[in-house]
């Protein structure tokens, strides 16, 4: 199963390397840990949003325009431009002024992002120790935030006006924070102890 290939645009492609490794390790291994008697029980990613508001667009509109090169450069997807919903006149906001941007990556694109999000840019970060254990929020998704967008090898630093930060989700079919911790621990996520 981990050697099948997919078919896209009728070129072969390989599927990730942590796909094969969530299908050749972490299924097994989740079965036996959480006692499961289908496949279909084992948890699995089933997208990761990476969002980065950016509060100072309020008074410099392009900011978002760069900022849409850089997650598009890291995550390998256009985002999309998100807009406020609401006027708040103490931070000079205007309902459907643009404020920040996302991206919604699922599949072969998903797998790759997390594989270079775990084996480089994690360990660019500085001062890095592990990302903390306790960021679910209860059925079993975790989010995890970046305080650079440089920590990524495709952002090249000379081309960077401003550091901004990002957040990113993890969604995942896991019930409990513990299914959830297991499966993304069992992907390469580098917890602390």
């Amino acid at each position: 199963m981990a050697e099948k290939q997919t078919v896209e645009n009728g070129a072969d492609k390989k599927l990730p390397a942590l796909l094969k490794l969530y299908e050749s390790e972490a299924v097994p291994g989740l079965m036996e840990h959480f006692k499961y008697k289908n496949r279909n029980q084992v948890p699995r990613l089933s997208r990761i949003v990476v969002n980065m508001g950016m509060g100072s667009a309020v008074g410099n509109p392009k900011v978002i325009d760069t900022a849409v090169n850089e997650l598009g450069a890291a995550t390998g997807q256009k985002p999309i431009v998100t807009r406020a919903k609401k006027a708040i006149a103490a931070f000079k906001l205007r309902e459907g002024m643009r404020i920040g941007v996302c991206v919604t990556l699922r599949r072969e694109r998903m797998w790759a992002f997390m594989e270079r999000l775990v084996m480089l840019a994690l360990p660019r970060v500085r001062d890095f120790r592990g990302v903390s254990p306790r960021a679910f929020d209860g059925a079993g998704n975790y989010t995890l935030g970046l305080r650079e967008q440089i920590v990524f090898p495709e952002i090249q630093f000379d081309k960077v006006d401003a550091v901004r930060g990002m957040n990113i989700t993890f969604v995942t079919t896991a019930q409990t924070n513990e299914e959830g911790r297991e499966l993304l621990k069992r992907l390469g996520m580098p917890f602390r102890s």
